[in-house]
């Protein structure tokens, strides 16, 4: 895919605002059924470009500068299932210390496994202990990734911010396609047209 070409020529198009826009990829997809060949995303970024909210499920109640909330073994249980509900959509990210997986699990399975936010080992959501070096290297983790699950003919994911240089976008933008590609039954196949956009500027085709 040329998205150097299209990047560039979406920069040209899209009018600079006060903030900074965000980069997204969307593929239209054809041949595809949203019943029979729904697929969960999750790509891990070369390049940050977010701030995330992480809470952490841990034995202790640490202190660290990277967390925006800490929920200790001890409190596990005098969280209800509406502030958790409300947390949930406050924060972007839970990992939790292994330990205390199968607490969570039963505790609050329900609402965090319902909307995708689970501690998921897969991610480094799950650590094996409670150091800051571990907690510091999971969050890292957590920046880079994006995912999003086909509910629709279209896949669009947030890639990066147009103050980003063009090499980073563009190593975001290869990695995302390609994941999401080979996540597809027919993989190409399945591809009826790739398009680039900024949060307010025009979407812009990719040529292949």
């Amino acid at each position: 895919m040329k998205f150097k070409e299209a990047l560039k020529e979406l920069r040209e198009k899209t009018k600079k605002r006060n903030f900074d826009q965000t980069l997204d990829l969307i593929l239209n997809l054809k041949s595809f059924d949203i019943k029979k060949d729904a697929v969960g995303i999750v790509v891990s970024l070369p390049n940050t470009y977010k701030k995330v909210k992480v809470c952490a499920f841990l034995e202790s109640s640490i202190k660290s500068d990277v967390l925006e909330r800490v929920i200790s073994k001890n409190e596990i249980d005098k969280f209800d299932l509406k502030e958790m509900k409300k947390m949930s959509k406050e924060m972007d990210f839970f990992i939790a210390n292994a330990k205390l997986m199968p607490l969570v699990a039963k505790k609050f399975g329900k609402v965090l496994g319902a909307i995708g936010k689970m501690p998921d080992p897969k991610i480094g959501g799950v650590v094996s202990q409670e150091s800051t070096e571990a907690i510091q290297n999971a969050v890292n983790k957590l920046k880079n990734i994006v995912k999003t699950r086909t509910k629709e003919k279209s896949i669009k994911l947030a890639v990066g911010k147009e103050s980003k240089t063009d090499e980073e976008l563009i190593q975001n933008l290869e990695r995302v396609f390609k994941d999401i590609v080979e996540k597809l039954p027919k993989k190409e196949l399945n591809v009826k047209n790739v398009m680039l956009k900024f949060t307010m500027g025009p979407a812009i085709q990719v040529k292949k």
